[in-house]
């Protein structure tokens, strides 16, 4: 079993910054490539960033690449989404999810196993 743990939502302004983590315990969370997805009202879970087990793999859906980086710290088992130039769409509650490893990093709900329980992200116009 791991647990996932979100913080760090808030609301900021268009073009502003947000930091969100993922705080992991349980079983060896290392062994697990994490994902951060979003989910709007009215709109299905989409993908966001994901991040390899190892840190060296990372992969971005289009609409957030030069804008959000993910990054992990295996000694503290977080993984920590950066946003920047965050506009009105990003509004949405992020969740991380932790997937087993594989040969790339998963991009639907259904590769991953444990989910955290969302933090809001609400940019204002």
């Amino acid at each position: 079993q791991v647990r996932l743990v979100e913080s760090g939502g808030g609301l900021v302004q268009t073009g502003g910054s947000l930091r969100v983590s993922c705080a992991a315990s349980g079983r060896t969370t290392s062994n697990y490539a994490i994902g951060w997805f979003r989910q709007a009202p009215g709109k299905d879970r989409e993908f966001v960033c994901g991040i390899s087990r190892s840190g060296v793999m990372v992969f971005c859906t289009d609409s957030v690449k030069g804008r959000f980086t993910i990054s992990r710290d295996n000694t503290k088992n977080t993984v920590d989404l950066q946003m920047s130039n965050l506009k009105p769409d990003d509004t949405a509650a992020y969740y991380c999810a932790a997937a087993p490893p594989g040969p790339r990093i998963g991009r639907s709900p259904g590769e991953y196993d444990y989910w955290g329980q969302g933090t809001q992200v609400t940019i204002s116009s």
